[in-house]
Parts: structure tokens; C-alpha cells; sequence
């Protein structure tokens, strides 16, 4: 077959040359981020990948496309967020990869490795080859982007970008498409997704109206329907878009979570957010996963003229551009309509800067200065521009290094809980989140007297945090403390009342002192507030266990292991089964409970119970065993050991 004309080989020099950028680039994404593919989850991968029951079964699919992307907290999970894919990857990992980090880390390098592919192409057809072959690395290296990338819950901004980029690409190549409908089909199909990835895929369609009237090439030639059949449909998909969230929100944005921050606080704050943003690209020093936002109250505040400043110097360079480069004045446009969505302080949650709202909108900045460093790459001129010229590729590479060592070390802080929360911490020593969270890992360790030192200073910086109001009450229940745990508790529910965690520990102290019935009450609305919590479920249950009541224990450890096996749940059910001599349906319970972590001594003694019950006895031997090298102090598996192998055949006893 003929080779059709003007279409190179796959052996064609450039062919070659093109292989070769795309390799290197992909390399400049996946090697800085390697030491990422061993770290640990952290932080809100615990409750969006570990505790989330949509992630780990098929089943959940309507609710992962019909419900807000916390829903599965019940009450305590209302929240702005509607991103369905964010959670559908997660479920896709999830199955493929496994209940362990890895798997997760190396979906957000790959993803990370396509965005910079992607920024590389778009910048080509903008700027050419090394405008976009510089920007595309200094994207990939720049320590700003570390969060997006090492952090499994920020995945939603990789997702974002490459489809974000992949539709406007599309848009780009549409007066190009020989079947216009199926083009405009396959890019909403697109959009779709990335506005089912983050909320700031709705900038995409206002981007292309400007791009369409005010720098696309062919602008003086087309007619205004030719520009709005382009976009048009990029408005109906966000239409929809809009049209669904209101009916899974009951709104666009149905949750103010700031309602004390005025507008006109929120705007000084918002001004003050851009010179912030855009400090760290310029300068990313102290960076940090998490910062306090302190809103700005004044005119006159620092942070607000250092933001106006900011917006004034963009406003000069933008103008300039304008008449001297046009095209790449969209640079800024890009920088500033995709970052808009996230200077709106009434409406963030408790990050309201992040690092991660910056990987998209960095586009733009990339761009600008990635055209500056081959615009003065240059040797024409006089001898200072000349010199300069030489100079370019040098400053260029140690920038790429510097971005590259800090990326790697900046890695680091990503690996645990407890390095995170500590290196955090560092820069934000004000953080009540970061120091109740800090107490959480101490506690967990054993270190009683550190975690209540980190709590109490959470509370002195905010004495109504409901978080670290609870983690007290759990300390001083297990202190034996019983009435300072209940006020305690009594305190984190006047400020949360719908946070399903307290009413679990509550119920749990009121049981502890005897105070039974209001016990029962605080686990039912612990399990009502939200039905698909396994730690509920698993808590009522055991009170109802604990107290005799095991047909109502059985049926909460049911629903429980109906929303998502737990080994406790199984552990309890094959207790419960075994004490009405029910052997298969206990044996069944206890090796679920095995299968789903091998090394649940409670399961294995379990399990030889009811072997030796049912006349296996050398399987059930087997299974003490097994238990035992878990837990060796088990006194009941250590005489079922010595008992079994007396009677095994060949053995005698010595009196």
C-alpha cells in the first residue's frame, strides 16, 4: 500500500526525534517522583481509598455517579465536591492494584508523565518546538507540583489537567476535523470526563470563547456561527454538568463553609491568595501541604497590597504582550481563569491555598517564562545581549537541577503520616489540624503523654476543634477517666453534632459506666448519621454483643460486612455462630475474616475451635498454631495445642 503524501514513516527522522522528546519528557516526570512509589497513605487517602467503601466494590457505582464524593460519611460528608471519576479511579486501582499504596502512586506518575506530554504538544502548536520542549520540563521538575503528584487523594488535579488539555486540544483541531460531528462528539465525551474530575474543568468553555474570538488564527476570516459551532457544544456539556450537580446537590454550590467571611473579605483574601500563588511559583520555598489561612480584613494588609502588586504588574504585562507577542498573552488569561475558581475563601474547605490548585493554572506560567528564556536565547544583538544569550542554557539547567533536588527531597515528607503532620508542622506551627492529627499518631504508638500534649495545644488555638475535642475524650476514657470523657465528648458534639466518630465513642463510655440505654442510643445514631461506616456498625455491634443481645449483634456485624468486609466484622459473626453451634456458618465467617488479613490470631483460634468441634483435629491444630505465632499469650489456643497433640496418633503421655 502506497504511503499517502506529506505523512512521515514511523523511520523518519523526525519520527525519531519525536520518540526520543516524548521519552525524555516522560522520564523528567516518572524518575524525580520513583521514591513516591513506596510511600504510605496518608492523610485523606485513609478515609478516600482505605475506609471507602465505594473504592472497594462494584456495587457503589450508581452512588459513586449520583452522590457527592464524601457521601459515603453519611451526614458528616457534605461537601461542594461532585467528582465521580476521582473515586471511579480510585475503584479501577483499587481492583487492579490492591488494597496497597503502590499501585496508587504509580497511576499519579503515569498520569503526571501524560500531563506533561500534554503540556509539551499544546505549547508546540503555540510557540513551537523549544518553547514547548522547555516548558514542558520545567513543568515536570518544578517542586510546586509535588503534592499533586506524591499525594494519592490530590490525584483529581492530575485528572483534571489531562483532560483538560486533551479537550482543548481537540477544540484546537477541530476546523481541521473531516467529520466535524464526530470531533465535536469526541470532545464534550472528554470535558465530559474532566468535569467529572474537578470543579475547575467549568473554566474550559469560557477559554474557548476567548481563544475562539480573540487568537485563534482564522478569527478575521470565520463567521460568528463557524465560532460558536466550535464552542457551542463545550456549553451544552456544561450544562448538563450543571444540570446533574444541582440534582445530586441540590444546587451548584449548596454548601457556604465559611458563611462568617464576608464577600468583601473574601475578595481581599482572594487578592491576597494570588500573590501568594504566585509567589511560590517564582520562589517555591517553604512549601508546605497544608497553610493557615489567616483572612485578610484589610485594604491595607500586607498580603493584600503584595497581591494587587501582583495583579498590577500582570495587568502591565499582559497589555504588553498584547501588542508586541499576542498569542502568548493568553498565558496569563490561562494562568488566572483556571486558577479563579479556588480564590473564593466562602466556599473552600479548610486548605484554601494548596499547592495542588496550582498544577493546572502553571500552564501559563511555564509558557511565559519558557518563551522569555528562547527570546533571549538569541546571540543577535549587542555584546550584553550576546553574553546573555550564552548564559540562557546554563541558567536554564541549574534551574531544572534545583527544581529536581528539591522535588526529590520534598518527596520525603509524603512517606507517613508522621513525617508529614511533622514536616508540616515546620512551616505551620500554628495548625491546630496538623497538631491533632500528630496526637492521633502518638496515641496510636502508645505515647499517651505526647498526644495529650499535642491536643491541648490544638485546643488552645481553637477551643472548639471537634476533632481534638474528641481525641481527649477517647484519652481520658482510656485513662479510666469516665467523666472528663464525657464532657469532653458532650463538647465535641455541641460543635459537631453530625460527626459520627464521637457519638461511637461516646456510646462507648456511656456502656463502660453502665449507662446502657443511652448508650445504645448514641451507637444508633452513630449508624444512622452514616450507614455505610464499618467502625458504627462494628462499635454498636460489639455493645450489643457485649451486653448478650447477639440476634441484634448478628444483624449489625451483617450489615456491616454488607457494606464492606471487615475482619472484625467476620471475627464477631463466626464468635456469635460458634456459640449457637452453628459450625459452617462460623467456619465460614473465620476464614473470610482470614482471607482478608492472614494474620488475625482471634480468626485462627476461632477457626480451630470449630475444626476441633466438627472432629478435624489436625486442621484445627494447625490453626491454633497459626493463631499462636500471632498471639502467643493466648492460653486457651496454648491448651488446645498441648491437648491435641497428646491425642495425636503416636504420641503418649507421661505422668
Amino acid at each position: 500500500m502506497a504511503v499517502q503524501a506529506g505523512l512521515p514513516t514511523p523511520s523518519t527522522p523526525e519520527n525519531r526525534r519525536e520518540a526520543v522528546t516524548f521519552l525524555l519528557l516522560f522520564l523528567l516526570a516518572f524518575l524525580p517522583y520513583v521514591n513516591t512509589l513506596f510511600n504510605d497513605f496518608v492523610y485523606d487517602d485513609h478515609f478516600q481509598v482505605v475506609d471507602n467503601p465505594y473504592v472497594h466494590s462494584f456495587r457503589f457505582l450508581r452512588q459513586i455517579f449520583t452522590t457527592t464524593v464524601w457521601s459515603f460519611q453519611g451526614a458528616q460528608g457534605a461537601t461542594n465536591y461532585f467528582r465521580p471519576f476521582m473515586t471511579l479511579g480510585y475503584l479501577l486501582t483499587y481492583k487492579i492494584a490492591g488494597p496497597i499504596p503502590f499501585g496508587f502512586h504509580l497511576a499519579n506518575l503515569v498520569l503526571n508523565g501524560i500531563a506533561v506530554w500534554l503540556v509539551f504538544y499544546l505549547l508546540r502548536r503555540f510557540s513551537g518546538e523549544h518553547v514547548a520542549l522547555i516548558a514542558a520540563a520545567l513543568f515536570a521538575l518544578h517542586p510546586i507540583h509535588t503534592e499533586s503528584v506524591a499525594w494519592i487523594a490530590a490525584v483529581t488535579d492530575l485528572e483534571l489537567t489531562v483532560f483538560y488539555l486533551t479537550t482543548f486540544l481537540l477544540f484546537l483541531k477541530l476546523p481541521d476535523a473531516s467529520h466535524k460531528w464526530r470531533a465535536r462528539a469526541f470532545m464534550c465525551a472528554v470535558f465530559a470526563v474532566a468535569l467529572l474530575s474537578k470543579e475547575q474543568a467549568m473554566t474550559l468553555p469560557v477559554l474557548a470563547v476567548i481563544f475562539e474570538h480573540f487568537y485563534r488564527d482564522d478569527r478575521e476570516t470565520t463567521t460568528p456561527w463557524e465560532k460558536i459551532s466550535r464552542y457551542a457544544p463545550l456549553w451544552a456539556m456544561a450544562a448538563l454538568y450543571f444540570g446533574a450537580r444541582s440534582i445530586v446537590m441540590g444546587g451548584v454550590t449548596s454548601i457556604v463553609l465559611r458563611p462568617n467571611l464576608s464577600w468583601y473579605h473574601a475578595g481581599l483574601s482572594g487578592i491576597a491568595l494570588v500573590g501568594q500563588y504566585l509567589g511560590k511559583l517564582i520562589w517555591p520555598a517553604h512549601l508546605s501541604m497544608f497553610y493557615v489561612f489567616n483572612a485578610s480584613e484589610h485594604l491595607t494588609d500586607s498580603a493584600v497590597l503584595l497581591g494587587l502588586a501582583s495583579l498590577l504588574l500582570c495587568v502591565i504585562l499582559f497589555a504588553e504582550l498584547w501588542r508586541r507577542a499576542h498569542l502568548l498573552s493568553f498565558a496569563l488569561l490561562w494562568m488566572f481563569l483556571t486558577l479563579g475558581p479556588v480564590l473564593n475563601g466562602r466556599w473552600m474547605p479548610a486548605s484554601v491555598f494548596g499547592e495542588r490548585y496550582l498544577y493546572l493554572p502553571s500552564v501559563g506560567f511555564f509558557w511565559l517564562v519558557a518563551w522569555a528564556a528562547v527570546h533571549l536565547w538569541n546571540p543577535a544583538g549587542p555584546g550584553v545581549r550576546r553574553s546573555l544569550a550564552r548564559a540562557i542554557p546554563v541558567m536554564l539547567a541549574v534551574v531544572a537541577l534545583l527544581y529536581a533536588v528539591k522535588t526529590v527531597r520534598r518527596n520525603r515528607e509524603w512517606r507517613s503520616d508522621e513525617v508529614l503532620y511533622r514536616s508540616t508542622l515546620v512551616t505551620q506551627g500554628d495548625s491546630p489540624q496538623m497538631l491533632d492529627n500528630l496526637g492521633g499518631i502518638l496515641y496510636d504508638r502508645g505515647d499517651l503523654a505526647g498526644a495529650e500534649r499535642e491536643w491541648l495545644e490544638a485546643l488552645s488555638l481553637a477551643d472548639a476543634n471537634p476533632n481534638a475535642l474528641d481525641n481527649m475524650a477517647l484519652l481520658r476514657q482510656h485513662e479510666h477517666r469516665y467523666d472528663e470523657s464525657l464532657d469532653y465528648s458532650m463538647r465535641a458534639l455541641r460543635s459537631n453534632p453530625v460527626y459520627t466518630i464521637e457519638h461511637v465513642h461516646l456510646g462507648e463510655t456511656l456502656a463502660l459506666v453502665g449507662r446502657a440505654e443511652e448508650a445504645d442510643w448514641q451507637f444508633r445514631i452513630a449508624t444512622t448519621l452514616s450507614p455505610l461506616s464499618t467502625r458504627a456498625r462494628n462499635s454498636c455491634g460489639k455493645f450489643l454483643f457485649d451486653a448478650g443481645r447477639l440476634e441484634d449483634a448478628r444483624a449489625e456485624f451483617e450489615r456491616s460486612v454488607a457494606v464492606d468486609s471487615t475482619s472484625q466484622a467476620y471475627d464477631r459473626l463466626g464468635d456469635i455462630y460458634f456459640g449457637w453451634q452453628d459450625a459452617p456458618r462460623a467456619e465460614q465467617a473465620f476464614r473470610h475474616a482470614i482471607a482478608l488479613d492472614p494474620f488475625d490470631s482471634h480468626a485462627h483460634i476461632g477457626l480451630g475451635q470449630v475444626l476441633e468441634f466438627s472432629g478435624h483435629p489436625g486442621d484445627a491444630l494447625h490453626e491454633y498454631e497459626t493463631g499462636l505465632e500471632a498471639n502467643p499469650l493466648d492460653t486457651m489456643a496454648k491448651a488446645a495445642v498441648v491437648r491435641l497433640r497428646a491425642a495425636a496418633p503416636g504420641n503418649s503421655v507421661s505422668h
